[in-house]
Parts: C-alpha cells; sequence; structure tokens
C-alpha cells in the first residue's frame, strides 16, 4: 500500500490548518454562542478580549493530530481509488475513474477519518471556546490550562465516551461530504484539464477552493449539531442525544441555526482547501 498519499496528506494538511485555523475559531464561536451579532462583532470581540492569540486557540493539538488524520483521509481516499479501479495517482490522469467510485473512495476516507478525529475535534472544539484572555492579572482563569489538561479533565469528569462526543454528528458529517469534496475536485480538474496531462496550478487551486466550498456547504447543518454536542456536558447535559439537539435548536432558534456558520465556512473553506489539495498534488509529483 503506497504511503506518499499518507505523508503528503499530513504536510497538506498542516499547511491548510495553519492558515484556517483563526476563520475556524470564529466559526466555532458563532455555532455555540449566541452572544455574538455576527462575524465582524464575534472577530472584534475576540481581538478586543483576547487578543490576536484568541484566534489561535486550540491550535497546537491539531497541528500535531488533526494534521495527521487529515493524512488518513486523503492517504485511504488513495489507496480505497487504487482497489476499486487498480490505477495510481498518476496513472488516473491518463485514465479518470468514475464518479461513482470516487465518491465511494471519499465516502470510505470521510468515515475513517471522522472515527480518528472524533476526540481530537472535541478538544479542539473546548479550546476554541474558552472566552478568558491569556496572561492577563487578576482575569479569570480558564478551565483547561492546554490540550492534554483537556483531555484528561473529559476523561475524568465525563468517562472515556466523553471523548468522542458528538461522533455520530461528526460521522454523518464527514462520510457523506467528503465524497462531494473529491467529486467536486476531481471533476473540475478533469474537465479544465487537457488529456493526460497534470493539471496546472491555477486549475489545482481553483479546483481544490471550489471542492472545499461545495464539501462545507453539504456539511455545515451537521457541523453545528456536532459543535453543540461537543459542549454539551461542559457544565450542565442540555441535550439527550443528536436527534434531541436538532429539535431543540429548531424550536429555540428556527431553521436557519443549521446554516451559523456558513459564511465564514465558505470563505474559509477556498483558501485553505486550494493551499491543501496544492500541496498534496506537488508533494505526489515530486515524490513520483
Amino acid at each position: 500500500m503506497p504511503v506518499e498519499e499518507f505523508v503528503a496528506g499530513w504536510i497538506s494538511g498542516a499547511a491548510g490548518l495553519v492558515l484556517g485555523h483563526p476563520f475556524d475559531t470564529v466559526k466555532v464561536r458563532l455555532q455555540t454562542q449566541t452572544t455574538y451579532r455576527g462575524i465582524a462583532d464575534c472577530m472584534v470581540r475576540i481581538y478586543r478580549h483576547e487578543s490576536l492569540l484568541g484566534f489561535f486557540k486550540g491550535m497546537s493539538f491539531p497541528i500535531a493530530s488533526i494534521a495527521v488524520v487529515n493524512s488518513v483521509l486523503f492517504g485511504v481516499y488513495s489507496n480505497a481509488l487504487l482497489l476499486l479501479t487498480a490505477t495510481s495517482h498518476q496513472e488516473r490522469r491518463a485514465q479518470p475513474p468514475s464518479y461513482m467510485h470516487i465518491f465511494l473512495a471519499g465516502c470510505t476516507g470521510g468515515f475513517l477519518q471522522a472515527y480518528c478525529l472524533a476526540p481530537f475535534d472535541l478538544i479542539k472544539v473546548r479550546l476554541q471556546n474558552q472566552t478568558e484572555p491569556r496572561a492577563q492579572p487578576g482575569s479569570p482563569r480558564p478551565r483547561y490550562k492546554g490540550p492534554m489538561h483537556c483531555a484528561a479533565s473529559i476523561f475524568q469528569e465525563e468517562g472515556p465516551r466523553g471523548l468522542f462526543r458528538g461522533a455520530w454528528a461528526l460521522t454523518l458529517r464527514d462520510t457523506p461530504t467528503m465524497g462531494i469534496y473529491f467529486i467536486t475536485y476531481e471533476g473540475l480538474c478533469h474537465q479544465y484539464t487537457p488529456e493526460g496531462q497534470n493539471p496546472s496550478s491555477a486549475t489545482v487551486l481553483v479546483a481544490g477552493g471550489f471542492a472545499g466550498i461545495a464539501s462545507w456547504v453539504a456539511a455545515t447543518p451537521l457541523d453545528v449539531i456536532k459543535s453543540r454536542m461537543q459542549m454539551d456536558g461542559l457544565r450542565y447535559k442540555v441535550y439527550r442525544g443528536m436527534l434531541d439537539c436538532m429539535v431543540s435548536s429548531v424550536r429555540q432558534e428556527g431553521l436557519g441555526v443549521f446554516f451559523r456558520g456558513l459564511t465564514i465556512n465558505s470563505a474559509r473553506a477556498f483558501p485553505v482547501n486550494a493551499v491543501t489539495f496544492l500541496s498534496y498534488e506537488y508533494l505526489l509529483r515530486w515524490w513520483g
């Protein structure tokens, strides 16, 4: 089984993570807290109250963990496609696989990614929701001192299952949307690349960006539920399960609740996934 796809996925995932984390912090706050009037208000208040560092809360752990999970997504996708079509990454440019094979491989990668991602994403969301400013004398201390303390606290207070809070919503979010993600990318690359050639940098950037937007448009409703389930139980338990979370959220805030963070998700998705795919493609070409 080729390992280059896993390594390329890790490096490209880390590059995209650094670029997109500030936007992700704003998105998580908007989805889980009702104190902000919108994107601009959230960004201004984070900067004023927590400084620039507030946008990067929870990032140190994802650099070492979620970037690795990204390698699972790209590695499993590429190897699943290899099993389905018996063609390598380079051979696919000359013999494009069917969209059904791309979708199935993407769904497989998304499912396994979600399984690996759940505890890391939970810790990231909990740290991102800490609004206490850092290193200011007399200010309230945050609940968690860092990612390891956060993980240990969740394990102690909520048990091993607590580390997988929101995992079902995460799995339902990632499984089909990763199929959409790769179909959009491969379809755009195929459409705008001469037969048998590698896509140009511009094509990869545009295809990767639109793939990110397409997947996040589909993912945002369950992303909202996932984030709320992950914050549930922090102080007291609000929801009896994922379905109860959906019903309660709609009753309190209307159907628009499912689209919270969609604008910031889309704005983040284009540059992050453009950089991710460009890094991934060129790393594979370099090794190939």
